[in-house]
């Protein structure tokens, strides 16, 4: 006969022989629900086996739940009758978390007991305790007056034509009376001195990850600022995704890879609803050909998993209250509790759109992912017939607007200029660049001299395949994507080429 099934908070076991499993089982329990049940004498698929009940069985069952389950609890544990079989049934309760068995602690998923890791022991820890005092708002060793703000101070000028003084900073939540910035106050300086401020931009030339310097398109590590975290992530997805088009009768279709305002809301969502008190992890984001991905420190704040929720009935809980609050002073994010809504609507806006295209979420108890899918994607054949639908890069610059307005400027289409050399045979131009070369140069100008402004077009059609033939030469090989890196030709017997 069958019982009924597992749960997050009712397991079964055949015997007393998994009683240290049981131990265990309790443990995840109370650390995701604070209550449940376990009967022994219960398969796992909930056929009723029984289970044989001696004198000394239940006091065995009190005894290990006592000796192995800390802090202690006082469960419920008597013998029942189920479908005329013997069993034996434990009720349990506490708030005590987290409760270890064995020396460590487990978390429940699903009808299964997960392991902590040491970072998602450290958070579960800091989320059960953030009701005392939420991480942005505790307050730094730093002042006011050690640190200059100029990039929210433009930003909160822009919008609402007044200056931030002191006593905004105050009245937000950003420092104290005494002039002491918060968390949130230190992560909106110039010179931020909080080590994971930073993000990790990667366009991987394919379908997954490989190593940075063979397999990357480009990349960027960006630090400082949040608002400066925001703008040059964005600005980075600009430059890598493209704008394409199709030519109507009377008009074209814009067809980007990808909606703007939900990268930009993905974007917003990873910088203000992180784990920032996780000091060895960063925001991450990764392109591929056919979808972005944004990764973030920190899970759902209530510990659930958004793969397991209604998506679209999932309450506003925010992290970081005063870093979201900020964040909709400078119009970057709308009311609480629309950001995946919003991601979600706007992509299903893009031309092009199918159900296959909608954003994932989800998430485990310390991380948080995005991933977007490119709708312009084709596996059997990524470039568009040109004469039915040309393809433009997102080439613009940072023009310090943000949010509701437009970071940078969307070219939506190349130059004419620039269109003019993107037609120059392909050996002609990489004549002309290993003529520039002869003294190494950087990047950029080597982009200036082609005057090619995507810098994502420029890697993928010329450097890297002049890399790979070793016709050009990185003058700092052990650190391909330094900032100082620069690049030189090799003369035709493959000798570098002096300056």
């Amino acid at each position: 006969m069958i019982f009924g099934k597992e749960t997050e908070t009712l397991e079964f076991k055949k015997t007393t022989g998994e009683l240290k499993e049981a131990v265990i089982s309790v443990s995840s329990i109370l650390n995701k629900h604070g209550a449940g049940e376990l009967y022994f004498g219960i398969k796992n698929d909930g056929t009723v086996l029984g289970q044989q009940i001696g004198d000394a069985t239940l006091r065995d069952v009190s005894k290990a739940l006592s000796d192995n389950l800390k802090p202690q609890i006082f469960p419920t544990i008597k013998e029942v009758k189920i479908y005329d079989k013997p069993c034996i049934y434990i009720s349990f309760d506490g708030d005590s978390q987290p409760y270890y068995a064995y020396g460590r602690a487990y978390i429940r998923v699903a009808d299964e007991d997960k392991q902590m890791s040491p970072s998602e022991l450290e958070e579960f820890i800091i989320r059960k305790h953030k009701q005392v005092s939420e991480w942005d708002s505790l307050v730094s060793k730093y002042k006011y007056s050690d640190l200059t703000f100029s990039m929210l101070e433009a930003e909160y000028k822009q919008i609402t034509k007044s200056d931030l003084t002191l006593k905004e900073f105050v009245s937000f939540g950003l420092c104290n009376t005494e002039g002491f910035l918060t968390n949130a106050g230190i992560l909106f300086a110039n010179k931020n001195p909080l080590l994971q401020s930073r993000v990790f931009c990667t366009h991987w030339d394919g379908l997954r990850k490989g190593s940075v310097g063979d397999d990357a398109i480009d990349s960027e590590e960006f630090e400082g600022d949040l608002i400066s975290l925001l703008k040059n992530s964005n600005n980075f997805i600009r430059l890598n995704s493209k704008v394409r088009w199709k030519k109507m009768p009377d008009h074209r279709v814009n067809k980007p890879d990808y909606s703007r305002r939900a990268v930009f809301e993905a974007l917003c969502n990873a910088l203000m609803h992180r784990d920032w008190s996780v000091v060895g992890s960063e925001v991450h984001i990764d392109m591929y050909h056919d979808r972005l991905e944004i990764y973030s420190p920190g899970g759902m704040p209530d510990g659930t998993l958004i793969q397991e929720r209604d998506i679209d009935d999932i309450p506003s809980s925010r992290r970081n209250p005063i870093i979201a609050d900020v964040f909709h002073r400078l119009d970057y994010v709308e009311r609480r509790g629309s950001g995946i809504g919003l991601i979600r609507t706007e992509t299903s806006y893009l031309h092009g759109y199918k159900d296959e295209y909608a954003p994932e979420f989800r998430s485990t108890p310390t991380t948080f992912h995005v991933v977007l899918r490119n709708v312009n994607y084709q596996p059997d054949n990524e470039l568009n017939n040109i004469d039915e639908e040309a393809t433009g890069q997102v080439t613009g610059q940072d023009t310090g607007q943000v949010a509701g307005q437009d970071i940078g400027q969307d070219t939506g289409q190349v130059a004419t200029h620039e269109a003019a050399h993107f037609a120059i045979h392909a050996a002609e131009r990489e004549k002309m660049l290993l003529d520039f070369c002869e003294i190494a140069r950087t990047r950029n100008e080597m982009q200036e001299f082609l005057k090619i402004s995507s810098r994502a077009h420029f890697v993928e059609s010329l450097l890297t395949p002049l890399l790979n033939d070793g016709k050009l030469h990185m003058t700092i090989p052990d650190r391909p994507n330094s900032r100082h890196q620069k690049y030189i030709a090799r003369s035709g017997d493959g000798d570098i080429l002096q300056e």
